[in-house]
């Protein structure tokens, strides 16, 4: 659902219906900057933040890619900030909360992001719709085998199209 970017198509007898993926139903985004593909930067993911809480959205995750995860972070690296480290062997260079001046924000990879993108969401504002039941039919027998068709049709329900905010343009 994050990993292309989908638009509905209604179908018809000899068009098969698709749904709209969920980075074509957030209608706000920030670009990473002016060239076609730049890395994301805090001041990217400050700005989204500030754009979410302009629009009265109450983001809680912010979805990464795998690759970004390291951008995220060398976030920490900055001066003036500090990790709580215990006594102990382990070295500890991930960041899984990130509080910002507009909400604190959980940071989750997702290796089936659009590679491009990076969300700010409020998972709660998705919703799986059923469209049509999951149905199984046995067809003819072949041999030993046994063939079955299964048809169904779910799509994933934005309630706000203005809640969430998508980084666009990174590399």
């Amino acid at each position: 659902m994050v990993g292309v970017e989908q638009a509905a198509v209604a179908g018809n007898a000899s068009t098969a219906r698709n749904m709209t993926s969920i980075l074509n139903q957030i209608s706000t985004g920030v670009d990473a900057g002016s060239n076609a593909t730049d890395s994301l930067t805090e001041s990217k993911l400050l700005l989204a933040g500030q754009t979410a809480y302009d629009n009265n959205s109450d983001v809680d995750t912010f979805m990464i890619k795998p690759a970004d995860a390291q951008i995220v972070a060398g976030f920490s690296a900055a001066a003036g900030r500090n990790r709580e480290i215990n006594q102990g062997k382990t070295l500890v260079n991930a960041i899984d909360i990130y509080v910002s001046p507009y909400g604190t924000y959980r940071v989750v990879l997702n290796r089936e992001l659009k590679t491009d993108h990076a969300l700010l969401i409020d998972p709660t504002m998705f919703k799986t719709c059923t469209l049509r039941p999951f149905t199984r039919t046995l067809l003819a027998k072949n041999g030993d085998s046994d063939r079955h068709h299964v048809v169904g049709e779910v799509s994933c329900k934005h309630t706000n199209f203005g809640d969430s905010v998508k980084i666009t343009g990174l590399s």
